[in-house]
C-alpha cells in the first residue's frame, strides 16, 4: 500500500536545531511517522523531548554549538548519535542563523558566523552521516535550504550565499552518493513565522509587502513542512536525488 512507503517505523533520525521552530516541527513530524529522534541543538530541547516521548517514540538530546565547532567534533557527534540507538537512517540539516545588514557595511564576523553554521556544519555532518549510511547500504539526508537558494534577498548577503551554496551541495552530494543508495534532497521554506523572521513580521512596511506577494496569503508554520520532510525521509522518495523542494505558499511563482 502506498501509505506504507511513508512510514518510518524502526528508523532513527538526527535533526539539528530541534529545540524550537522549524527544527522542532521537523523532529515531531518524523516521530509521528514512526522514527526515534536524536536532537542536536545549542539550547536544551526539553519541550521537543516531551512531545516526542508523548508519541511513544524515543528522544535523545545532544548539545552542539555550531558557531564554534569543527569537522572532527561533528564527526564524533554523528558517531555518538549512531551509537545511541544502534543506527542512523536520516539526517536533517536544519540548524541555521542569519545576520542582517547592507552589503556595503557587512562585517567579516557576520559573514563567517552564517557560513559556519548554515553551510560548513551542514556539509561535515552530511559527510559523517554518509560514511555510516554507505556502510549500511541506505540513508536519507534532508537539507533545509531557503527561497534564497533561488533569490538574492535584501540585506542578508551571507544567508543568501550560504543557502545558495547549500542547494549546490545538495545536488553535488546527490550525484556522488546515489550509488550508495543515499538520497540527498532539500526543502526550501518560504517566509515562516519563526525567530529568524521576527524582525520582518514586526516591520510595519515589510510585513504587509511580504504577505501581499505570497499567494497563500499567510506566513508559513513548522507544520507546513511536515509532509515534505516525511516524504523526503521515507521510501516514498527513493527515486529523488538532488531535488530542492519549495514549500513557500507560492512565493516563487510570483
Amino acid at each position: 500500500m502506498i501509505l506504507d512507503l511513508f512510514k518510518l517505523d524502526g528508523k532513527v533520525a538526527l535533526v539539528t536545531g530541534a529545540d524550537k521552530g522549524l527544527g522542532q516541527g521537523l523532529a515531531l513530524a518524523l516521530a509521528e511517522a514512526g522514527a526515534d529522534i536524536i536532537g542536536l541543538s545549542r539550547s536544551d530541547s526539553n519541550t521537543t523531548a516531551e512531545a516526542i516521548r508523548a508519541l511513544g517514540r524515543q528522544y535523545h538530546a545532544m548539545h552542539c554549538d555550531f558557531q564554534t565547532t569543527n569537522a572532527d567534533v561533528l564527526r564524533n557527534i554523528v558517531d555518538e548519535a549512531a551509537n545511541q540507538f544502534g543506527r542512523l537512517d536520516i539526517l536533517v540539516n536544519n540548524a541555521g542563523t542569519i545576520r542582517r545588514g547592507p552589503a556595503l557595511d557587512f562585517s567579516e564576523t557576520d559573514w563567517d558566523d552564517v557560513i559556519q553554521v548554515n553551510l560548513k556544519s551542514a556539509f561535515f555532518l552530511s559527510q559523517a552521516a554518509a560514511r555510516i549510511m554507505s556502510k549500511n547500504g541506505a540513508g536519507k539526508i534532508v537539507n533545509i535550504a531557503s527561497m534564497l537558494s533561488f533569490q538574492g534577498g535584501i540585506n542578508v548577503i551571507s544567508y543568501a550565499a550560504a543557502k545558495s551554496a547549500l542547494a549546490g551541495i545538495t545536488r553535488g552530494l546527490a550525484n556522488e552518493w546515489a550509488k550508495h543508495n543515499i538520497n540527498v534532497n532539500a526543502i526550501a521554506p518560504g517566509y515562516m513565522a519563526t525567530d529568524n523572521t521576527a524582525v520582518l513580521r514586526s516591520d510595519s512596511n515589510r510585513a504587509p509587502a511580504i504577505l501581499d506577494r505570497i499567494p497563500a496569503g499567510r506566513w508559513g508554520t513548522p507544520d507546513d513542512l511536515k509532509g515534505a520532510v516525511v516524504f523526503l525521509a521515507s521510501s516514498a522518495s527513493d527515486y529523488m536525488h538532488g531535488a530542492i523542494v519549495p514549500v513557500d505558499g507560492g512565493w516563487l511563482t510570483r
